[in-house]
């Protein structure tokens, strides 16, 4: 199932960046949705080629009650991403993977950076697998809308961040 999302946030690709990999920011965007983050590092210099790693604990709430069956009350997702240094024009990419325990899913996305005049446009590209036979298509199906959003929140978050910080 495919991801696309794309956003523009009024603000440099520096300033965006910098929210996208702060800590304090990742734990108020999992505490809004009823989680917490449970660990965050950084593995390298910002200003370059970079990776982060995010361990959260989410509610299952708004599963379907089919999915909450099989995964409990909370979901612990990783997600990971490697950072490209800034290029030329400042803009940037991300490669994401997000791994969810207990849940067959895999998400791979890449999302771009780029700088638009003084704003920095968000664009979000990726997949929901699932390795589960017969039923994995229809597992990622169900679990896109929902990955989806979660991303989206974060592009919302960062607005209102950006506009109180």
């Amino acid at each position: 199932m495919a991801l696309s999302a794309t956003t523009t946030l009024p603000h440099s690709v520096d300033r965006v960046a910098a929210i996208f990999v702060n800590e304090e920011f990742l734990r108020h965007t999992s505490e809004f949705v009823g989680g917490t983050l449970e660990s965050f590092t950084i593995d390298g210099d910002t200003a370059g080629a970079f990776s982060t790693t995010a361990v959260r604990t989410l509610p299952t709430t708004r599963l379907p009650d089919i999915a909450r069956k099989f995964v409990g009350d909370s979901l612990t997702v990783t997600q990971n991403e490697q950072w490209d240094a800034p290029a030329a024009d400042g803009s940037r990419v991300s490669n994401i993977t997000m791994k969810i325990s207990g849940a067959p899913l895999d998400v791979t996305a890449v999302q771009r950076l780029v700088s638009d005049g003084g704003s920095t446009r968000v664009e979000l590209e990726g997949t929901v697998s699932s390795s589960v036979p017969f039923l994995g298509g229809k597992i990622a199906d169900a679990a896109e809308p929902m990955v989806g959003k979660a991303l989206n929140i974060q592009s919302q978050q960062a607005q209102a961040w950006l506009e109180s910080h």
